[in-house]
Order: structure tokens, then sequence, then C-alpha cells
């Protein structure tokens, strides 16, 4: 079984954004680049979100052209389509992780 995925010249910036504009599936992306750029077992990614609810946000971000989804037996892997993104959007995801990691950290006090 195949799912599909958009071509590199297929991924469209605004559905990009549309798809990293959600908190789960940016949180999904970040740790898909921490780990790396090898497959991560969708299982890994229960942390964030229900199976069913990481399903359909797995989905949006495949649909979206920001991952890849191979299928193998009853298991899924995912992978970051950085240089898919880095070709048509360069250094728009690098900027995207970076705010992401910077949100979740405490304001400092300027006072």
């Amino acid at each position: 079984m195949s799912l599909p995925h958009p071509s590199t010249d297929q991924i469209n910036l605004s559905n990009v954004l549309a798809a990293l504009g959600d908190q789960t599936r940016l949180a999904i992306v970040a740790e898909l680049a921490r780990m790396g750029d090898g497959p991560v077992s969708c299982s890994h990614f229960l942390i964030f979100a229900s199976k069913t609810n990481l399903s359909y946000h797995l989905g949006k971000l495949r649909e979206a052209g920001v991952t890849r989804t191979e299928v193998c037996g009853t298991s899924r892997f995912t992978t970051l389509r950085r240089a898919d993104l880095d070709q048509r959007f360069p250094d728009l995801l690098a900027s995207i992780i970076a705010g992401a990691s910077t949100a979740d950290e405490p304001e400092q006090d300027t006072a």
C-alpha cells in the first residue's frame, strides 16, 4: 500500500503554513527535526495526541508535503521532507523549527 504525496513542485506555501499553524503538527515536525533524517515510527508521536487524532495530523502534514509516510506491513514510518521544502522555500523550515523551539522557552525578565 502506498500513500499519495505531492511532488516537490506541487508543494504549496499556503498549504505548508496551514499545516504548520497547528501546535500538534508543529510539535511533530520539531520532533522529526530533532530525531534527524531517519524514518520514525508513527507510534513515537503518541506523546502528542491519541491514535485517531495523530492519524489526522500526520495526514495533514503528508498532504501538505511536509512529511513522507511509508507503509511497512502494519507500521507507518514518517520522515521530514527537509530537502524538498528547502528546495521550494529555502530556510523556511529551519526558521519555523527555530521559532517553535523558542516559543516553548519561558520569557526572560528584562527589568
